[in-house]
């Protein structure tokens, strides 16, 4: 991967590698996220998907997800541009929209951790898993511009 590649790569050109490289680890895209079907609003929720690991804000089982999750979205160029849940500071989403990485963002700081440390990622912040609960709209957090 050369230095900078998400500045003059375009998503659909990038390697699997680099696209693997582009998430920036805050785990926001696991959580449960529920949606008003009048307004379209978007609330995010302490709950994350059932593979989701709070602490690492990863995937327990990434390369098997898709099976083991049935309503697991897998991100790609093209659906990146169209998910409204996205959170702002995505990196995918600010690549698709032609804008820079923030300076958390490991590619730019050289550490995964620093997501953590700005305050981005949602470790430490997942109070449950979805399949511990009978009704995940008890655990609203935040509206999509209040991402948490």
């Amino acid at each position: 991967m050369s230095r900078g590649f998400w500045k003059t790569t375009a998503l659909e050109e990038m390697t699997p590698l680099e696209w693997e490289a582009l998430c920036d680890g805050c785990g926001k895209c696991c959580l449960a996220k529920l949606e008003d079907d009048d307004t379209g609003d978007i609330y995010w929720t302490s709950v994350g998907c059932r593979l989701f690991d709070g602490e690492t804000c990863r995937c327990r089982d990434y390369d098997n997800r898709l099976a083991s999750v049935p309503d697991c979205i897998r991100l790609t160029p093209q659906n990146v541009r169209t998910i409204a849940w996205l959170p702002q500071t995505c990196a995918y989403r600010l690549v698709a929209e032609g804008r820079d990485l923030y300076w958390w963002h490991h590619l730019v700081s050289g550490s995964r951790e620093t997501v953590h440390e700005a305050g981005i990622s949602v470790r430490g912040r997942v109070t449950a898993s979805e399949d511990d609960l009978p009704d995940p709209e008890d655990y609203f957090v935040h509206l999509l511009e209040e991402e948490p």
